[in-house]
C-alpha cells in the first residue's frame, strides 16, 4: 500500500468512527459511499429521529477551532458595493456557516450547500426556529440544496470571495467512487472564486498526501491554476489537522 493510500485509509477510518458512535449500520455505506447523496440523506434522517432537539454535526471539530484562519478573509471588501460571498461546502447541519455569518463584522452573504436535502431542510428548520443575529445587519444567510461538482449551476465565475471545506474533500477521496468527484470540485472552486479569493480546506490528511494531490488537480493544460499553501491547525483529540489555502492564478496558455 503506497503512503498515499495508507493516509486515506487510515484517517478514514478515524472519521468514519467519529460517525458511527451513534450510527452503528452505517459503517460500512460510509466508509465506501460518502460520495453519495443516499448515504448522507440516510445519515441525517437517523441522527435527527427520536429527538426533538436538534444538535448540529461537526466534522473534525466547530468553528472555535478554525475561527482564527478563517476571519483574516473577512476583513477586507474587494467591491466596496457589494457583500463578500462566502460559500460553505458541504455543510451538513454544521454550526460553522452560522457562525461565519454571525461573527463576520463586513457584510457577508453565507451560502450554506450540501448535496443532502435532508441536511439543508433540518438546518432551514432550526434558523427559523432559532433566529441568528448577524454581527454586520446586512449580512444574508441561504441554505441550498447543490451538488459541489456543479458549482457553475449557482455562481457566475469570480463571483466568490471565499470557500470553506472542512471535510467534503476528504469524504469524496476516500470514497469508493468519489476520487474523481474531488478533482471536480476543486476546479469548480477555481472557477467560481475572485482573483482575490480563497478555498479553505480543512483536513487531517498529511501535507506529504493533500499538497501533491492539490499541485497535480490545480492544473490546466499542466499550467499551475492556483497557489497552494499549508498551515497547521493544531491537535485535537490525538489528531492533527491542517488548513490548506488554494488560491486561484491567472492562467495563460501558449497557443505555440
Amino acid at each position: 500500500m503506497s503512503p498515499f493510500s495508507k493516509s486515506l485509509t487510515l484517517s478514514g477510518r478515524r472519521i468514519v468512527a467519529a460517525c458511527v458512535r451513534h450510527h452503528s449500520s452505517l459503517t460500512t455505506e460510509l466508509i465506501e459511499n460518502m460520495d453519495k447523496k443516499a448515504t448522507w440523506d440516510r445519515f441525517y434522517t437517523e441522527s435527527s429521529s427520536g429527538s426533538t432537539t436538534f444538535k448540529n454535526f461537526e466534522w473534525f471539530f466547530g468553528f472555535d477551532a478554525v475561527r482564527d484562519f478563517i476571519m483574516p478573509f473577512l476583513q477586507t471588501k474587494s467591491h466596496p458595493d457589494s457583500l463578500l460571498r462566502v460559500l460553505d461546502m458541504g455543510c451538513g447541519t454544521s454550526a460553522l456557516g452560522p457562525c461565519i455569518y454571525r461573527h463576520s463584522p463586513l457584510p457577508v452573504r453565507v451560502t450554506c450547500a450540501d448535496i443532502s436535502p435532508v441536511a439543508v431542510r433540518l438546518m432551514q428548520e432550526h434558523v427559523r426556529a432559532k433566529a441568528i443575529q448577524p454581527h454586520n445587519p446586512s449580512s444574508q444567510l441561504e441554505f441550498v440544496e447543490l451538488d459541489c461538482t456543479q458549482l457553475h449551476k449557482h455562481y457566475s465565475p469570480t463571483s466568490v470571495d471565499l470557500i470553506v471545506d472542512k471535510g467534503t474533500t476528504d469524504a469524496l477521496l476516500r470514497s469508493k467512487e468519489g476520487k474523481g468527484k474531488a478533482g471536480l470540485v476543486l476546479k469548480q472552486c477555481l472557477k467560481v472564486l475572485r482573483s482575490s479569493g480563497s478555498l479553505l480546506q480543512f483536513s487531517d490528511e498529511d501535507p506529504d498526501a493533500r499538497l501533491l494531490w492539490l499541485e497535480t488537480e490545480a492544473q490546466e493544460q499542466g499550467v499551475m491554476a492556483a497557489d497552494v499553501g499549508v498551515q497547521e491547525v493544531g491537535v485535537l483529540r490525538g489528531v492533527c489537522y491542517y488548513c490548506y489555502q488554494v488560491t486561484p492564478r491567472s492562467v495563460v496558455i501558449s497557443n505555440e
